[in-house]
């Protein structure tokens, strides 16, 4: 038994002629007695873990780190690798000099950490088969446990049971003697507000994760759905679809933007009233594309529902376009596109042929998340297309992949944007658009790039922070960050690369 160095790109390791493991492991190298480091390490692992037969990387922080590193096996105490670390490169946005190492070939399950006599012993870290299924199984549950109207119990939602909250008749904002059954859906912040523009984009992301990989989605996640024969995050996607419903205006078809907590009138955020605020045009839009995408895969499961979901899709759009011109806001391209798959109307196909002709269309799909998952969805259509128009987004969703693979390897952090003060949209839709190019026309490099965002959110990055779970040795708690499981839309990107990674 035998373990082989890093191959080329990758460092050298000092394995690379094949040592045999006892000579790695052996007595006559020192044993660490590992303690969690008590001041920031500057060696920055994965503190969730990496998968068996992943590549492995290691990022050191400082101008002199240099020559070889070890990995420590945290259980005996024993060097179990060596490799090489890389030569320095100058970070000019973190003004810090940062320098890669990688242990691809340790795949031997256990508890470990790094340690170089520059910068001491790192966090600790597991490889393990499914690293980030428990985080994957967390982050989609999450809207389980922001289930609005229903007690959630002790088995299913732990610390966050609640009794049943928002059961009553919600009142209309512009008219308070108007009452309205609003209950379900989402809580979307600490004021249990409930917003229909966010929580159908929400579940379009779900939907659109569910599409691009569905074999990573299973239905045994730990929610009262699950063994129903249904993907728990559809069932989950529902509740949420349920609610949208009931929020949509039965006389115009337009979608209430929002429901409100009003807290002045309760003290007690889940005894509040709730107020029902105006239909809104960028709700009613939003609910049209969310109700077209869910009715195209709900068919199989529920197709009652899923017409009735379509319906109500077709009337949102229709009161749209009685109050706003389709070329004046992308969103209704994205929604003529869902519509057109699950109808095949001409009418829908005529609105994205308006915007297909327009010179700035290029720049719009870079640029306008509208015109980008449109695209996506003219990609997956059953029904009549243009195959030009096919064959000139697939060089444009191309084109934006490999500019999003190049910002990533230029990175010393290997990732497209290494902020972590203003959250992780950008590096987020990032990843969607690499998942969605993946599943496409699968490429093992975007795979390994999504994973180093999965490393840089887990704990390699200049904070050493984990801002995934709270269970590690440096977290967002320590650091007074926010967690991005805290928010709803995040949950959902997150969920979209890690899908990737569970297949």
């Amino acid at each position: 038994m035998t373990i082989a160095g890093s191959v080329a790109g990758c460092g050298a390791s000092s394995a690379e002629l094949e040592a045999e493991v006892s000579e790695i492991t052996g007595t006559a190298l020192a044993s660490v007695d590992y303690k969690v480091p008590v001041q920031v390490p500057s060696g920055l692992v994965d503190q969730i873990g990496y998968n068996k037969g992943s590549e492995k990387v290691v990022i050191f922080k400082g101008e002199d780190v240099t020559g070889n590193f070890s990995v420590y096996n945290i259980e005996t105490g024993k060097q179990v690798y060596t490799g090489e670390i890389l030569k320095p490169v100058y970070n000019e946005k973190l003004d810090e000099y940062d320098s890669l190492g990688y242990f691809n070939d340790l795949d031997e399950e256990g508890q470990y950490c790094v340690y170089t006599d520059t910068t001491g012993e790192s966090y600790s870290f597991s490889i393990k088969e499914d690293a980030y299924r428990d985080l994957f199984t967390s982050a989609c549950k999450k809207y389980y446990i922001n289930r609005c109207g229903i007690g959630l119990s002790e088995n299913y939602a732990g610390d966050s049971a609640h009794s049943a909250c928002h059961t009553t008749m919600a009142r209309l904002q512009e008219d308070p003697s108007v009452q309205i059954d609003v209950s379900g859906g989402w809580h979307m912040d600490e004021q249990a507000r409930r917003d229909a523009t966010l929580g159908s984009r929400i579940a379009e992301n779900l939907l659109t994760a569910y599409e691009m990989n569905p074999s990573a989605f299973t239905d045994d996640t730990g929610i009262p759905e699950s063994g129903n024969q249904i993907p728990d995050i559809l069932d989950e996607v529902r509740y949420e679809v349920e609610w949208l419903l009931k929020m949509q205006d039965p006389r115009t078809g337009g979608e209430y933007a929002a429901a409100v907590t009003d807290v002045q009138k309760g003290s007690d955020v889940f005894a509040a009233p709730v107020l029902v605020t105006p239909v809104s045009m960028e709700a009613t839009i939003s609910f049209a594309s969310a109700m077209a995408r869910f009715s195209y895969f709900y068919q199989q499961f529920d197709s009652d529902f899923a017409t009735t979901a379509l319906k109500a899709a077709d009337r949102a759009f229709s009161c749209f376009l009685n109050n706003k011109r389709a070329e004046d806001d992308s969103a209704a391209f994205k929604a003529a596109a869902l519509l057109y798959r699950a109808t095949g109307s001409l009418a829908y196909s005529d609105i994205l042929d308006g915007y297909f002709v327009r010179p700035d269309f290029d720049q719009l799909f870079i640029n306008d998340e509208n015109i980008f998952l449109g695209s996506v969805t003219y990609l997956s259509i059953n029904q009549k297309v243009d195959v030009e128009k096919c064959t000139y987004l697939m060089k444009l969703l191309m084109k934006t992949s490999e500019s999003i693979a190049a910002k990533a390897s230029s990175s010393s952090y290997l990732v497209t944007d290494e902020d972590t003060e203003h959250g992780f949209e950008n590096m987020l839709k990032d990843m969607r658009c690499l998942t969605i190019t993946d599943h496409i026309i699968y490429n093992h490099e975007y795979t390994t790039i999504i994973e180093n965002h999965v490393h840089f959110l887990s704990g390699i990055n200049a904070g050493a922070v984990n801002y995934l779970t709270d269970d590690t040795e440096r977290t967002y708690l320590d650091s007074g960050e926010n967690g991005l499981l805290n928010d709803p839309e995040s949950v959902a990107l997150l969920i979209f690369m890690l899908s990737v990674l569970e297949q």
